[in-house]
């Protein structure tokens, strides 16, 4: 369904205001140079204006084009790729959005891009438009955008949102989402655009699996609404789309009960066949009230644990000395460990740890490395929020970060294994983290456009690595680029997430058999390609083009 939008409105106006009006674009675009080449908007001596004349007025004075403000615009949280916008855009509604997209397919010969930018968390520039516009999406978030409906559980949210803010709303009613990524403060149109994973999603889907309906934005300027039963194409276009087929300003999620506390619980293994083992027995548990409600993992290389920084959210000083020691014990190459959460609230309170202790008698951990949290939901949802206060502190937030995040087959990760952890990365010493958990296929749902591998289990695996000294940035980036070319030598036949591909032929690749109806999705709703260019899959003006 279309929705209705107040910038079709024709006012009657008089020739004395319709001087004025004239007088007042001239000075926007003589202000907006990289708008006044546009001969569309040249001023003539009489006659009315145009629609687009009319949406000019009220969108070039949301452009901003001072310096500081394209300078914040021009990089993202990788601070790996830079790219200088011509403007920087403040909506008060999505209606200036649709208005912005339509001003910009009216220039002509060709439009100028637009990036929507919630907290600019990408990695490598996708969220940047060189030489367009990024949209700077928190302006939209100035009123009440999270409404609650506690009676059919779901809460519709502002794509401009972040996930922290979700959670304290549902909160109060005694609710929340079923999944989470690890860091929320992050914005729900970026995690439904790529996916939004977390240790639930064994159990839920990623994030993208519990969304009821979106209101999205397209590449033609038009606002629609849609879901799994109306404009079925575009919503499982954009969940996980990458930005290429519109701009989600509205997103209805799911909810359930919220805990009070949680049990958080780590578990070391000396050997990744016992870990990974172990792990896929825990997700199989998939029945609320059975086994652990959150399951991730962490692989903590031998030399990390010896000689690199000793700091740690959950860890205390002497417990990361007891994992330093078993490493150079066990010379197994890298500690894994399996990260739990057992939620419950007052009426499960008095079982949580008897179910706790049946649930490790499963388990094949080191005996004496079991470590136990007890802490409050907000608290372990938003423990990356507390590593990040650290982080900052000590100076190693903003550097460069060449994170790699893949989905790996289950059938080939102790192949991956051997040949990245223990190979490639063996005598690595990272500054940061190492994610490496499993998730179920069959709770993703293939019609959208997210691509993960063919086995019906697969494991995200995250190099979350940070460069703090010099020449940790080109180290990085190499030892990327040596995993990536052993996956395709080996033919582990993983998938990136968050991915970044430099040209249209690995994009193809990526997305495998998805290709031709992303393309066709693509022609329809972005038919300029001026979407998100920072993703570079379409290079601008070439969507429509018969090589697609």
């Amino acid at each position: 369904m279309q929705l209705a939008n107040s910038s079709y409105f024709h006012p009657t106006i008089n020739p004395y205001c319709n001087n004025m009006l004239r007088a007042r674009l001239a000075t926007i675009l003589t202000i907006t140079s990289f708008l006044s080449t546009i001969n569309h908007f040249q001023m003539v001596a009489a006659g009315a204006f145009s629609d687009d004349e009319l949406f000019a007025l009220d969108i070039v004075p949301k452009i901003r084009t001072d310096q500081d403000s394209k300078a914040k615009a021009s990089s993202d949280f990788g601070h790996i790729v830079e790219a200088i916008p011509s403007g920087v855009f403040h909506p008060n509604s999505a209606a200036d959005i649709a208005a912005l997209i339509r001003f910009s397919l009216s220039r002509q010969p060709k439009p100028f891009t637009v990036a929507p930018r919630g907290q600019g968390h990408s990695a490598m520039g996708q969220a940047l438009a060189p030489g367009g516009v990024v949209i700077d999406m928190r302006s939209l978030g100035r009123g009440d955008r999270v409404n609650v409906s506690a009676d059919e559980l779901w809460v519709d949210v502002g794509g401009e949102q972040l996930w922290i803010d979700v959670l304290r709303a549902t909160l109060r009613h005694g609710l929340a989402p079923r999944v989470w990524t690890d860091y929320l403060r992050i914005t729900v149109g970026g995690t439904l655009s790529n996916g939004g994973i977390g240790g639930q999603a064994f159990r839920h889907g990623p994030q993208i699996s519990n969304v009821h309906e979106v209101d999205v934005i397209t590449g033609t300027g038009e606002m629609i609404s849609c879901s799994r039963e109306k404009n079925s194409d575009l919503f499982f276009g954009v969940l996980g789309g990458l930005g290429q087929f519109g701009v989600i300003t509205r997103a209805r999620i799911g909810l359930e009960p919220a805990p009070k506390r949680v049990l958080w619980v780590r578990l070391a293994y000396s050997d990744v066949h016992s870990f990974t083992s172990d792990q896929e027995l825990l997700i199989s548990k998939r029945a609320g009230g059975s086994g652990f409600d959150y399951i991730e993992g962490q692989v903590q290389l031998n030399r990390t644990l010896t000689e690199g920084r000793r700091s740690s959210s959950f860890f205390s000083a002497s417990e990361l000395d007891q994992l330093a020691g078993l490493a150079v014990e066990t010379r197994s190459g890298a500690i894994y460990c399996i990260e739990g959460a057992m939620y419950y609230d007052d009426d499960t309170a008095i079982s949580v740890h008897q179910k706790l202790e049946m649930l490790l008698e499963e388990l094949s951990f080191v005996q004496g490395f079991v470590f136990v949290r007890d802490v409050s939901y907000v608290q372990f949802l938003d423990r990356v929020g507390r590593e990040e206060e650290n982080l900052r502190s000590a100076g190693v937030w903003d550097v460069p970060h060449p994170w790699l995040n893949l989905f790996v087959p289950r059938s080939r990760i102790l192949d991956f294994d051997a040949g990245v952890f223990k190979g490639i990365l063996k005598d690595d010493k990272p500054a940061g983290l190492i994610l490496m958990y499993p998730m179920n296929k069959d709770r993703w749902d293939d019609r959208m456009t997210t691509a993960t591998p063919d086995d019906d289990v697969f494991y995200a695996v995250g190099l979350l690595r940070s460069a703090v000294a010099s020449g940790d940035l080109q180290r990085l980036e190499r030892e990327n680029m040596a995993v990536l070319e052993f996956c395709e030598r080996a033919g582990i036949g993983c998938k990136q997430y968050l991915p970044h591909h430099a040209s249209q032929s690995g994009w193809k690749r990526h997305f495998g058999e998805k290709w031709a109806r992303i393309a066709e999705l693509k022609r329809k709703y972005d038919p300029r390609a001026i979407l998100s260019p920072g993703q570079g899959i379409f290079p601008a003006g070439e969507a429509a083009a018969g090589s697609l």
